[in-house]
């Protein structure tokens, strides 16, 4: 996702080459929960949906094929250049800034956001609009971060190695916040839910560790990173080259924070 912040904007640039890597990283980790929650949530042909803060194209792609050529997909981000490609056929494409713009017209039902609103300082006029969105009966479901319950990169801390990956990480939230994240946004959400007039809210949780893909997305975070970690004295260069060479070597056991995925539906 490109949601802006305080500081200079969205901290992982989607216009660097490793938000393409990133996006296919995190698709690896998140989307079979994604779409677990979509079909549980019973999306099918004909509907419309509503994918916030698309990012990368495999959400988008995979709602296409559950609405079919009969449905919709409006996917939209502040930059889109990680989906102007699948634009076409069912889905549509649409630079969108979710706090500030109006909704999509038509009304959904089914308005997606996964790892956005944690970055969007106005979250709580983003979530107002997406719910505005809703067809009655529409389903909202968010997916979102909460790095305060589970804060550490390695939760073995086991040596020298996974106590300057768990500093680094640390460096990273700090960057977040400095930007405007709630790091502790995604507990908050079947509370957000309800108290925004849905029903039948539900929620789960989801944390992966010492996948493949968390070590891909480790790397590409970092080197995105890089030079705002050094500028800020929350990391040196030789401490990054080295922290990037022991995720190569795959030495580390690595997690993400948990996302939390909360759902409920407009009377």
């Amino acid at each position: 996702m490109a949601e802006h912040g305080t500081d200079h904007g969205y901290l992982l640039d989607n216009r660097q080459v490793e938000a393409g890597t990133r996006f296919d990283a995190l698709g690896e980790l998140f989307d079979p929960v994604t779409f677990q929650h979509v079909d549980r949530l019973g999306i099918a042909a004909g509907m419309r949906c509503w994918e916030v803060g698309a990012g990368g194209p495999s959400v988008p792609r995979g709602l296409a094929e559950r609405v079919g050529p009969e449905g919709t997909v409006i996917a939209t981000d502040i930059d889109v250049s990680w989906t102007r490609e699948i634009a076409g056929g069912v889905i549509e494409v649409v630079r969108h800034d979710v706090a500030a713009d109006p909704p999509p017209p038509g009304g959904f039902d089914l308005v997606h956001a996964r790892l956005v609103l944690v970055h969007v300082t106005d979250r709580a006029e983003a979530l107002r609009r997406m719910v505005q969105a809703l067809r009655p009966g529409g389903l909202l479901l968010l997916e979102d971060a909460d790095p305060g319950l589970q804060p550490l990169l390695c939760p073995d801390e086991s040596g020298p190695e996974q106590r300057l990956a768990n500093r680094l990480r640390s460096g990273f939230r700090t960057l977040m916040a400095a930007r405007g994240a709630d790091l502790t946004y995604g507990r908050t959400l079947p509370r957000l839910l309800r108290e925004a007039g849905l029903d039948e809210v539900r929620a789960d949780a989801y944390f992966p560790i010492t996948s493949p893909a968390c070590a891909v997305l480790e790397a590409a975070t970092v080197r995105q990173i890089r030079g705002r970690l050094v500028a800020e004295g929350l990391a040196t260069d030789e401490e990054i080259d080295r922290h990037l060479a022991n995720v190569t070597a795959g030495r580390l056991d690595l997690a993400t924070a948990p996302m939390i995925s909360a759902w409920g539906r407009r009377p």
